[in-house]
């Protein structure tokens, strides 16, 4: 099991930027991909981005160009780079681990832009 520790969040106004991190407590290696998700109030889960061991990335269409996922291999973190905030963005920012077909998560971090 892969303990993660999202920090970063918080209140914004729309059109500045966030970054987000998330520490793992075992080498990102030793993962296959780390990413991103959010969950606004009254909507389902939705995926933002991925990095996967080999460093390929993958956006949702609705964050491509503003979002930016990156890691720090020394440190077992990775990044999410939020740019242009708009007010649908606030949600809770939850970081996965994905390994041999097991997802884990973050307990989540709040980003709210206010417009």
């Amino acid at each position: 099991q892969v303990t993660l520790v999202e920090s970063g969040g918080g209140l914004v106004q729309a059109g500045e930027s966030l970054r987000l991190s998330c520490a793992a407590s075992v080498s990102i290696f030793s993962v296959n991909a780390m990413g991103w998700y959010r969950r606004a109030p009254g909507k389902q889960r939705e995926f933002l981005a991925r990095i996967t061991k080999g460093g390929t990335t993958e956006y949702a269409e609705s964050v491509k160009g503003r979002f930016t996922v990156s890691r720090d291999n020394a440190k077992n973190t990775i990044y999410l780079q939020m740019n242009s905030l708009k007010s649908e963005d606030t949600a809770v920012y939850y970081c996965a681990a994905t390994s041999r077909g097991i997802i884990d998560w973050g307990q989540g971090t709040q980003v709210t832009v206010s417009s």
